[in-house]
């Protein structure tokens, strides 16, 4: 049996980065229906978070996991909960990219703190200027899908 522990923090937007989650009760239901949901597809969600137009994601992955399957199901799974749910006036749409990067066990809990301040970190400042910086400092490399 093998053993294995890839912690990847993963970050996604909602479509346009539109605050389709507005109240904290509506992003709370998104989370843990993701988390429901992951379980049940045996994907392993250490921590998830998030702000109104965005959401966090710290995620260990499996021996026959691939990041782009993993995405593909939390996004698409619920987006479609969402909308069959009706919880919003519009359609909810998340955005096809994502930001991730592996996250070395010796910082999974300063990860998880990160993720889990997520409303208080965005009342000081936005996920886009965020995205940017990030983007900017470590010079990622922008896979198309």
């Amino acid at each position: 049996m093998s053993f294995i522990k890839v912690y990847i923090h993963c970050v996604w937007a909602t479509k346009n980065r539109y605050p389709f989650l507005t109240t904290p009760e509506l992003r709370l239901s998104m989370w843990k229906h993701i988390r429901e949901n992951a379980i049940k597809k045996g994907i392993f969600i250490d921590f998830i978070n998030g702000y109104n137009d965005h959401c966090h994601c710290l995620l260990s992955l499996g021996d026959d996991q691939t990041l782009r399957q993993i995405m593909q199901l939390i996004k698409g799974e619920s987006s479609f909960w969402i909308n069959k749910q009706g919880l919003l006036n519009e359609k909810f749409e998340w955005q096809d990219e994502y930001f991730a990067v592996s996250v070395s066990e010796s910082l999974v809990d300063k990860v998880r703190n990160y993720i889990k301040n997520q409303e208080n970190h965005h009342a000081h400042k936005s996920w886009e200027d965020e995205y940017n910086e990030f983007i900017d400092k470590y010079k990622f490399q922008k896979i198309n899908e």
